[in-house]
């Protein structure tokens, strides 16, 4: 993980499509002090979406790029790109964010593009599982666990090498809808959790590979 040079503290740009409760939840630790970092520019394709207001509401900068503002896929890809280089972002954090990244972002931020998600990868993950979705699937597959897995984000869905999951157990009677509520309760402690231990250096991604020293 490198830091910049010339920006202090550790700078976290946040990308959000939605709520932006993980984003919150990493807010909040950030202004406690728990996470030694600093929310530097939240981005998000959806010009609504709650992340943007709870940004604004604490002064952070806020950027809404999306096919609306760039049509063409690969002046996005730049736009995003541009956007977090001159906020000196260090860590990329997706916070339910909605879009797949473009190969000069993912080139340019290599091993410092995060993502959480809604089961135990490889488990319910690829294109097309999110949100309900999953738990869906989790309920219909008969799993006894699922739980919230914190990896480093590549070119591929839900591809790239974990970083941390956490078990949630499937309970009886469980709904899709009672169920993300407890894995969005995990997600709200483990990803400020990982969240920190990359910004105090305690995990470093070498060669595609999540090296942790806690």
């Amino acid at each position: 993980m490198t830091k910049s040079e010339h920006v202090s503290p550790f700078r976290l740009g946040i990308l959000a499509s939605h709520a932006g409760t993980n984003f919150q939840s990493i807010l909040d630790r950030c202004l406690t002090g728990e996470i030694p970092a600093k929310v530097g520019v939240v981005v998000s394709n959806n010009s609504r979406s709650g992340a943007l207001e709870r940004a604004q509401k604490c002064g952070i900068p806020i950027s809404h790029l999306s096919s609306a503002t760039h049509p063409v896929p690969e002046a996005l890809d730049e736009a995003l790109t541009e956007t977090l280089l001159r906020h000196h972002v260090d860590l990329i954090v997706l916070a339910g964010y909605m879009k797949k990244l473009g190969p000069v972002l993912l080139r340019k931020y290599k091993g410092r593009v995060i993502n959480v998600h809604p089961s135990l990868l490889p488990a319910f993950g690829g294109q097309g599982m999110f949100g309900k979705r999953v738990h869906e699937a989790v309920l219909k597959s008969g799993c006894a666990v699922t739980g919230v897995t914190i990896h480093v984000v590549d070119g591929e869905y839900d591809h790239g090498p974990v970083i941390a999951q956490a078990v949630v157990p499937v309970l009886n009677g469980d709904t899709p809808e009672k169920l993300a509520q407890r894995v969005l309760e995990m997600e709200h402690r483990l990803y400020p959790n990982v969240v920190r231990l990359l910004a105090q250096n305690r995990i470093a991604i070498n060669d595609g590979c999540a090296i942790k020293s806690f």
